[in-house]
């Protein structure tokens, strides 16, 4: 955004500082209008033929603007990942722990990672953890949904959790009707 000096068109489509367009003068009597009025002449619209230039308080202008990004940043909602780690040997209450942990995060409207870590000789036989991933998408169906199935990534599998949405809540009792039915 240009201002006074910077500027460099030769006429200028001005707009005074209560908002009134003044209309297309030369650049120096444009120049000559903000002086008058202790301003800035700021170009808003370098695009246009001619440019368009307010009369306005620069300093207090980028103030504002710098104010209003502060404050949509902070609007902004940050969702925060967490992660749940087991093993494929995770004793029944264990699991039942971390259950309640993946409940208290979706229910504050996080999302979970599920992690499962193989070593040595359990990674021959993934078809436990896999199991215990099916488990733990079971217990959790009520309050979250599987963003991402259960994975493998070397030695670990992974699944990500996050809470139902509308649409896959509608989905869920659906298929729990259906269920009912049967």
């Amino acid at each position: 955004m240009r201002t006074n000096e910077q500027i460099t068109a030769r006429e200028v489509r001005v707009i005074d500082k209560d908002g009134e367009q003044i209309g297309v003068v030369p650049l120096e009597q444009a120049r000559a209008l903000a002086r008058e009025s202790r301003l800035d002449l700021v170009e808003v619209s370098a695009a246009a033929r001619p440019p368009v230039c307010r009369i306005m308080d620069h300093g207090k202008f980028m103030f504002e603007r710098q104010k209003r990004e502060r404050d949509r940043r902070k609007a902004q909602t940050h969702v925060k990942v967490k992660e749940i780690r087991m093993s494929p040997r995770t004793d029944d209450h264990d699991v039942q722990i971390a259950l309640g942990k993946i409940e208290r995060i979706i229910s504050e409207g996080g999302r979970v990672k599920v992690r499962i870590r193989f070593r040595g000789r359990e990674r021959y036989n993934q078809a436990v953890g896999m199991e215990l991933m099916k488990r733990v998408a079971r217990a959790v169906s009520e309050y979250a949904q599987i963003d991402a199935a259960p994975m493998s990534e070397g030695n670990t599998l992974v699944m990500a959790l996050s809470p139902h949405t509308a649409k896959s809540r509608q989905q869920q009792q659906a298929r729990s009707a259906q269920q009912v039915r049967e």
